[in-house]
């Protein structure tokens, strides 16, 4: 694992701490406290499990917790849906997150992938 000797090094916990605090922010204002935790949560398991994983010092490891971190980011993806639909944000919000959380998931992939070729 000589990529990196912190995850703070790493870019996608960077992006994934950047999006996190834009996923705080936006809901904000949610009064419906339930859907605002739940995605605020998915939100933020994307950073921890990436350094998580990071922290466990093995390829195989790390791929395994890359994994639940591509899956919550697609949960955040999914719930964006849910609050563009029940006007919770304003649509064009939820489609930047979705964008970038996409993005996101396919730079996790690509990281994953080399993991595991190691």
């Amino acid at each position: 694992m000589s990529f990196a000797e912190r995850f703070e090094d790493l870019e996608i916990w960077q992006e994934a701490r950047r999006l996190n605090k834009l996923v705080y922010m936006a809901l904000e204002n949610c009064r419906d406290f339930t859907f605002k935790e739940q995605m605020r949560r998915a939100a933020l398991s994307v950073m921890n499990n990436i350094s998580e994983g990071f922290e466990r010092r093995t390829d195989k490891d790390f791929a395994r917790f890359l994994d639940l971190a591509k899956g919550s980011a697609g949960e955040v993806r999914s719930m964006s849906y849910v609050a563009a639909d029940l006007v919770i944000l304003q649509e064009s919000d939820t489609e930047t997150l979705r964008i970038d959380y996409e993005t996101l998931s396919k730079r996790i992939a690509a990281f994953q992938k080399h993991l595991r070729r190691v």
